[in-house]
């Protein structure tokens, strides 16, 4: 008999596969996902952000219960509901702002920054988007087309985005971050200056370019400058917000205040569900310009109102932010131990974590080693993707203990040793292309 995942091989389409591992699962809890022969493997990826609340969360099972058996209706297209209403209501209350604003409902966080750029365009009558290198804002329309990501994977760019670096303090240009933060600086300014920019889109902290950390500020100055120029800011939270961070919101930390804020991932709670909260003048217009037969639905807006719910009760932004920190810590501490001169860097903030794979000789970047580290500490018990080419990306659920942390650090660390150590079949690794 074949096994999932060769059934997985022979049906489903290959387009929309990112494989690092062959990852079967049939069920979860908690932080804890179960293979089909019963092993559990410790998930810090929560499915890129996208299962916030682990898995199984009995207040997402019980909302999604209810409004099942109940739901009037499939979507918010064409009627109104209590759940499309509230969790619009919910959000409005969440994300700071001022003046009178709408909620987009969406499925991804892919639709919702489409919409937001399409909508800003058609608001101000411009076209240009200022995004940044290596960003990633969604796999579909405008949103694609102005991800760094996908343009260096050889998508055609957006005719009419402009690119800006991304401040990076672990590899610095030549004359330092400091410099770095005041070149993208100026190159916004110039952009801005043209006069024809409808709005910048920026991640707070750079995900899949990298789990890139800014300078502390650096949000806060770009933010200064689109305001002085009249040009809506963005600020895609899909897989950074939302508690993660150790914060409600990741532009919190620089004391920013978004003219348009998107979400995904972790609101649905596992469920289809993305928002942008912004502008009555900007997201009210031209009417019926972004249809999703199901969006808004009565069972993923009640999983939304939920996992909203749930962040805020359970005061899950301070537990990350404790949480992380002893992570954090416990990556950091395994310097010394074998292979530990493979880390270059663990940073993050919250549950938001990145450790940097290098070339001990040389400092570069080692995507080889990244890859064959995710694979053993999946044979170890541990699910973690790479991001950037080299960096793991450790995103596990809010709900992560601190006994957790501690076994997520160690597996970590056995994984990183084990590679170094030459314990790892290359050529199996191979099979499993990744990014």
């Amino acid at each position: 008999m074949s096994t999932l995942y060769e059934r997985d091989e022979a049906s489903i389409a290959g387009i929309e596969k990112l494989r690092f591992f062959p990852l079967e699962v049939v069920s979860g809890h908690g932080s804890t996902l179960v293979t089909p022969d019963g092993r559990e493997l410790l998930d810090l990826s929560a499915t890129w952000t996208a299962c916030g609340l682990g898995h199984g969360h009995p207040a997402v099972a019980e909302a999604v219960s209810r409004a099942v058996r109940t739901a009037p209706g499939a979507g918010g297209l064409s009627a109104v509901h209590p759940d499309s209403v509230g969790l619009a209501e919910d959000l409005l209350a969440l994300v700071p702002g001022s003046g009178e604003r709408r909620v987009y409902l969406g499925h991804a966080g892919s639709d919702a920054n489409d919409v937001a750029l399409r909508a800003c365009r058609h608001a101000t009558g411009k076209r240009t988007v200022v995004a940044f290198e290596h960003s990633y804002h969604g796999g579909v329309g405008v949103a694609m087309g102005v991800s760094g990501v996908h343009v260096d994977a050889g998508a055609a760019p957006d005719p009419d985005v402009v690119f800006l670096p991304y401040p990076n303090p672990f590899r610095p240009t030549g004359g330092g971050i400091d410099a770095d933060v005041a070149e993208c600086l100026d190159l916004a300014e110039k952009h801005f200056a043209t006069g024809a920019i409808a709005c910048l889109i920026v991640e707070p902290i750079l995900s899949d370019g990298g789990l890139v950390v800014p300078p502390d500020g650096f949000l806060g100055q770009l933010h200064e400058r689109c305001r002085a120029h009249g040009v809506p800011m963005i600020c895609d939270e899909v897989k950074m917000g939302l508690g993660r961070p150790g914060t409600m919101h990741a532009f919190e930390h620089d004391g920013v205040v978004p003219e348009i804020v998107t979400f995904g991932k972790v609101l649905g709670g596992g469920l289809p569900l993305s928002a942008a909260v912004g502008p009555a003048e900007i997201l009210d217009e031209p009417p019926a310009a972004a249809l999703l037969t199901t969006a808004g639905n009565p069972v993923c807006t009640a999983a939304g109102r939920a996992v909203l719910a749930t962040i805020v009760a359970d005061r899950l932004a301070e537990h990350a932010a404790k949480v992380g920190a002893a992570l954090q810590d416990a990556l950091r501490g395994l310097a010394g131990s074998p292979g530990a001169d493979r880390i270059g860097e663990v940073r993050g903030r919250g549950l938001a974590i990145g450790l940097e794979l290098v070339d001990p000789q040389t400092g570069d970047r080692d995507p080889r080693f990244a890859a064959q580290v995710v694979y053993r500490a999946w044979e170890l018990g541990a699910v973690v993707f790479y991001v950037g080419g080299n960096v793991l990306e450790i995103t596990p659920p809010l709900v992560l203990t601190e006994d957790e942390a501690a076994r997520a650090a160690v597996i970590l660390g056995d994984a990183i040793a084990d590679v170094a150590a030459g314990k790892v079949d290359a050529e199996e690794v191979a099979r499993y292309a990744g990014w």
